[in-house]
Order: structure tokens, then C-alpha cells, then sequence
């Protein structure tokens, strides 16, 4: 599977975005889809996740309320719409794919594959 993010840029605090994640490969459906961040300096961290029917979804808790993951399995791709932005959402955000995807809190090493990641930047 190789996965393609896009949709990064540059927004005021209050503004909305929407990440794409596109899927090459192997069945779309099959794989649960997570989205994570890297702020500079700090550890990767998850922000949100979704089941291969699109049935559950789940969040970090710094971005319930605010953000929306969902997925179109026709068009092999995965969404994060983020609304109500803060400076502190700005980091480097990736999409990535495992077979057998944890709730409510997926670990890094528990993914299976990772797209390159885009770039959020929230300005006060």
C-alpha cells in the first residue's frame, strides 16, 4: 500500500483545513486508517482513526469536537477535516494503514505502512 497525503498549508487560528490521503495497492476497505502528527521537537502522536467500513471512528482527545476523519473506499482515500484551528495543531501530519488497527489509541509501531507527511501551520 502506498499512501499519498496532501492538503497541508499555512492558516489563521480559527480556520479550517482538509488533508487528503490517497491509497495505491492492495484493498482500500481492508485496512484501518489512522492519521498522526510531529510537531518540531516533540514524538509523533496519533490524532485520529478510522475503521476500514468507515463505522468507527475515534480521536485524541486535544482534537475531539474539532476534527473529522472519514473515508471514501471507492475513491481509496481518507479525510481529516480540522476546523477551529489552534497554533498548537501545527506539525507535519501523516496518514498510515494497518491491517489490524487499536482503538482508542493506535501505536506507531502498530501501522503498517506511511505516507509522506504534509505540512499544517497555524498562525496566531
Amino acid at each position: 500500500v502506498q499512501l499519498q497525503a496532501s492538503g497541508g498549508g499555512l492558516v489563521q487560528a480559527g480556520g479550517s483545513l482538509r488533508l487528503s490521503c490517497a491509497a495505491t495497492g492492495r484493498t482500500f476497505s481492508g485496512y484501518g486508517m489512522a492519521w498522526f502528527r510531529q510537531a518540531p521537537g516533540k514524538e509523533r502522536e496519533f490524532v485520529a482513526g478510522i475503521s476500514g467500513s468507515g463505522v468507527l471512528t475515534f480521536y485524541a482527545d486535544s482534537v475531539k469536537g474539532r476534527f473529522t476523519i472519514s473515508r471514501d473506499n471507492a475513491k481509496n482515500t481518507v479525510y481529516l477535516q480540522m476546523n477551529s484551528l489552534k497554533p498548537e495543531d501545527t506539525a507535519v501530519y501523516y496518514c498510515a494503514a494497518a491491517e489490524t488497527l487499536v482503538a482508542p489509541m493506535p501505536d506507531l509501531n502498530g501501522m503498517n505502512y506511511w505516507g509522506k507527511g504534509t505540512q499544517v501551520t497555524v498562525s496566531s
